[in-house]
């Protein structure tokens, strides 16, 4: 068995995809790199079989028709014979010292039978045109170094999110929650760090910018323009995370306060992307949404709507709506998010 499956979602990503195996291929044959070709229509089939054939111990190429960011990572997940599981997406990339720290840790999780749940380490925001590259850590959520639990020592701040790029899952794990990301739908990777966190019983945290986050090309979903452009599929992926919540057995205070923190911030940016979006339909859809919480999930809504976030992003008029988006445009400086 191997020890780290990675699998690489790849839509049309000829340009860029050869770049991010070869710093995964550094991890040598403890990886299994799965390259997924989701429905391209350039070369990037071509460039993932030659790849596999290259380094057939290390290196997986599946083909499928189209379906989207999160049938790809499905797919990776179904054929992923590692221990543990990690996306990275195929422009971005992963530090290679730092790779040979992760694969070493959990080499020792294993060995030693630890049972970890859930490594994280730190991203760095990769925009252009930025000389000083912005890194989430988690330094002081999580004592590094330290396995623990939920009920440990764990405390995110409001600005520390588990993002894809800082999570590596058990893989049975994934497969006993029940984790199926929907096809055909943008920022599933939410759902993806989201869904699992109840079943994790053991983190470990280790502090090394592993994880590259390229940001800044024309296109990328997080792009502000194209989240605009799709604010639906934001909704609907924050809906499902409501949902989900809601049926949720939640043992440990922690756990809780870092999920609705989570929502918190879906809440948010479906709020002040309808906000940046500058049309009566988008307003009418920004009061819909709460107006959705508020009748479906009550409780919930009254912890989202009463929390910084929720004021914030609530605030009446057009004066309101300024304050808010100053306060996004300076948590964007600070963090470089999009």
């Amino acid at each position: 068995m191997k020890l780290l499956s990675v699998a690489i979602p790849c839509y049309n990503s000829a340009e860029y995809m050869e770049h991010c195996v070869n710093t995964l291929l550094t991890g040598g044959e403890e990886l299994e790199i799965i390259i997924v070709d989701d429905g391209s229509t350039d070369d990037t089939a071509k460039i993932a079989d030659r790849l596999a054939s290259e380094h057939p111990a290390i290196i997986k190429a599946i083909h499928q028709e189209n379906g989207g960011h999160g049938e790809a990572v499905n797919t990776g997940l179904r054929n992923a014979t590692g221990e543990y599981f990690k996306v990275v997406d195929s422009d971005d990339w992963v530090d290679e010292k730092a790779l040979q720290t992760i694969v070493k840790t959990l080499r020792y999780m294993v060995d030693k039978q630890k049972g970890l749940d859930m490594l994280l380490s730190n991203f760095v925001y990769e925009k252009q045109g930025v000389k000083n590259k912005a890194v989430m850590n988690y330094r002081s959520a999580i004592k590094p170094r330290h396995i623990t639990s939920w009920d440990g020592n764990v405390h995110f701040k409001i600005s520390q999110y588990i993002l894809m790029h800082s999570v590596i899952y058990r893989t049975e794990m994934l497969r006993d929650c029940g984790l199926e990301l929907p096809k055909h739908t943008f920022y599933v990777d939410n759902i993806y760090v989201f869904k699992p966190l109840p079943y994790v019983k053991k983190v470990c945290y280790i502090d090394v910018d592993f994880y590259r986050y390229f940001i800044g090309r024309e296109g990328q979903s997080v792009n502000e323009k194209v989240m605009i452009s799709r604010i639906d599929q934001h909704i609907r992926v924050a809906k499902i995370m409501i949902e989900e919540y809601s049926n949720m057995d939640i043992k440990s205070k922690n756990l809780d306060k870092y999920m609705l923190q989570y929502l918190d911030m879906m809440m948010c940016i479906a709020s002040i992307m309808l906000i940046r979006a500058k049309t009566k339909e988008a307003l009418v859809k920004k009061k819909e949404l709460w107006n959705w919480l508020k009748k479906e999930y009550p409780d919930i809504y009254k912890k989202l709507r009463f929390s910084i976030f929720g004021i914030s992003m609530n605030l009446p008029g057009k004066v309101g709506r300024l304050i808010s988006v100053t306060g996004y445009k300076i948590a964007n400086k600070v963090f470089g998010f999009n």
